[in-house]
Order: C-alpha cells, then structure tokens, then sequence
C-alpha cells in the first residue's frame, strides 16, 4: 500500500471490516477498493487469516480461447453459430449457450460510428424519397397512395405531391412539378437509392434508371445515392416525411387525389413554410428559402415530358385498354397498335404523330 500511516491503517481497517464483517472474498475486496490480491492476503495474513483463494473452475471452453481469439482477430462479424460448428469439429464438448457468452466477451468491440451533422450550401442539394401512404379508394379500384416528397437540404422546403402508384412516369413528374413550383433546380439531389433511381449497384459501382439520366441531363442537376450504411446522409427527407404525416395527413379528409393535391400544394406554401427554421429559430424555412431562392440552377423553358407512353393493342371494337379502363379510338383505327400517352388529368391516343382521341382519366376501374 502507498501513502501515509493513516491513510495505510484505514486501508487494512476496511479490508478486515469487509472479510469478517461483510463476507467479502479477497477477489470482491481488492476490486472494490482497487487493491491487488496478494496486498489483500498480506493484511488478512497479518491479522492471523489464511485466507483461501479458490481457483476458478476450470472451464471446458478454455483449451479453445487462443483459437476464438485467433478467428475473431481475423473475422470480427464471424456469428457464434458458425463458430460453435467450428469448435464441434476441433472436438469441444459443451454447448452453444456458454460458448455464446465466452465469444461475446472476446468479441473485438467495433467502435460506435459517430455520424457528423451535414451542413449545405443554399441551393447546393435536395434530398427525394417516395413514402407509401395507404390506400385510395377510387369507385370499384383501390389504389395505393403514394407520397413525393423533395426537400431541400439548405432551408428545408417541402415539396409534395401525392400520385396513385411509385411508377417512373409518376417519379419524373414529380421532379417536374417541383423544380416548377421552386422555380430552380438543385445542384444535386440525394437518392435513397431508390429502385426509381439506381437500377443496379455493386459498392461504388451504379447503375441509374436511363430516364432519371435523361431528366438530369436537361436540367443539369446531378443524381446521386445515398451511400451505404450513411442514414445520417438522408436524414432531412426522412425528418421531412415524418413532418407530413404527423402535420398535414394525420385526420385529413378529401375528396379525391385532386383534392388532397390542392390541399398539400396550399399546406406547403403556407405552413409548412412558415414553420421555424432548424439552424436558426428566429428565422422562418420561408426566409431562408429567400436567401436560397436565387442560387438555384436556372430551369430550362421547356419541361421535361412527364407522361407515361405505353403501346396497346386495339382489336376489332375501337377501344384502348389503359390502366383499368377502356378508352374509345376512331373507328377506322382498329386492328393496329396505337400509343397511349397519359397524364395524371388526361389520356391521349396517338397514331404515330397524330392524336386521334383525347379524355379525362379515370381512375375508377371497368370503366
């Protein structure tokens, strides 16, 4: 022991107190008052104690713990379950339970990854995710309601704009009508590596969806995924979803998808944007828009086309099978393939260049 008399005699007082009073094992007392274990059979010793060290049970892991150690050193993620079939094959006796606890306390500990808050610059990113919203009833279909949200990373407006279906047709327009109602386009926008978005990826290696590369390169913006296992790259789009279904669906009734658009396209120019803004309470996401407004990349002046085209087959009665529905062509355009180009208000028929009908689109089914 070190220090002074007294500071000595307190020390060898409290290791005596905690032998015969409390029951204490010399391993218990010298944790606990951060001595060694011979210091603590010295004191006993001197007071007449021949205190019995009990040497721990040997174990039937222990002949394998240089081999554990040895393949975790190597493969850290390797699962006990693999590791128990490796050990059966060295010939260990026991079962998976204790050994499970034994790898658990050899296991290297991985570091937790501390994830660094992401700072933009105005009118540098925006971040795009699709979120699934239940159902839309619609006549006889039931349609699933679907959500587009784009945010901006800078000063956090929300776009929104709700469709009946993720298809890409959808996934461009959406792109479309925000890059109208922000009057700019982003630099970059972030990915969630959609399969909208990036058809294929292999680590660093991706493949996007030809349209999504077609819709960049004539707004000039650049798409790019999330990187993997990075969920604090993507955070303002999640936060931002969360924000919609707690602040504006949650309760709400509408009419139909027109109405619930009218809706959201007025809760986003309204509250949504007046809300406070994260880097600074004083200030509105509408003030710091403001400031963002004017460095966006300019857009071009004519947009990206953001209909769907599908080719149909029309038989002997003169009408096109669209999405649920039949809808009527000329009567002298039977037995040939025409082309259906469809918004989210209208169906056209197209005969090569030619349009040869046009109608409102029905989202009912049968009809």
């Amino acid at each position: 022991m070190t220090g002074g008399g007294g500071d000595r005699e307190r020390e060898e007082a409290e290791v005596l107190r905690l032998y015969h009073g409390e029951k204490w094992p010399v391993g218990t007392i010298a944790a606990q008052l951060g001595l060694h274990h011979t210091t603590v059979q010295r004191v006993l010793g001197q007071a007449g104690v021949d205190p019995k060290v009990v040497a721990p049970r040997p174990s039937m892991v222990d002949p394998f713990v240089p081999f554990l150690v040895e393949q975790l050193g190597k493969y850290p993620s390797l699962r006990s379950s693999r590791l128990f079939g490796m050990l059966k094959e060295r010939g260990y006796p026991g079962g998976p339970d204790h050994l499970r606890r034994v790898i658990g306390r050899l296991r290297p500990k991985k570091p937790a990854e501390a994830f660094q808050r992401l700072r933009t610059l105005p009118g540098e990113q925006a971040q795009v995710d699709w979120a699934h919203f239940g159902k839309l009833a619609v006549g006889r279909a039931l349609r699933p309601l679907w959500a587009f949200v784009m945010v901006l990373s800078y000063s956090r407006r929300i776009f929104l704009r709700f469709f009946p279906s993720a298809a890409m047709p959808f996934f461009v327009r959406g792109h479309v009508e925000a890059f109208a109602d922000m009057d700019g386009v982003p630099r970059v926008l972030l990915y969630d590596n959609l399969k909208s978005a990036v058809v294929e990826r292999h680590g660093d290696a991706i493949r996007f969806h030809p349209m999504l590369l077609e819709l960049s390169g004539h707004y000039r913006f650049e798409p790019r995924p999330v990187a993997v296992a990075r969920g604090n790259e993507k955070g303002r789009v999640e936060r931002a979803i969360r924000y919609v279904r707690e602040a504006f669906f949650e309760a709400r009734t509408y009419a139909d998808l027109g109405d619930l658009n009218r809706q959201a396209t007025e809760w986003a120019s309204s509250a949504a944007l007046d809300r406070s803004w994260v880097e600074d309470r004083a200030r509105t996401v509408r003030q710091a828009f403001d400031d963002e407004r004017d460095v966006l990349l300019g857009h071009p002046d004519t947009p990206f086309p953001a209909h769907e085209r599908v080719e149909v087959e029309v038989g002997k009665t003169p009408y096109a099978r669209f999405d649920l529905n039949d809808y009527s062509a000329p009567h002298d355009r039977t037995s040939r393939t025409l082309v259906v180009l469809a918004d989210l208000e209208q169906v056209r028929i197209a005969d090569g260049n030619e349009i040869v009908a046009t109608h409102v689109r029905s989202r009912d089914r049968g009809q």
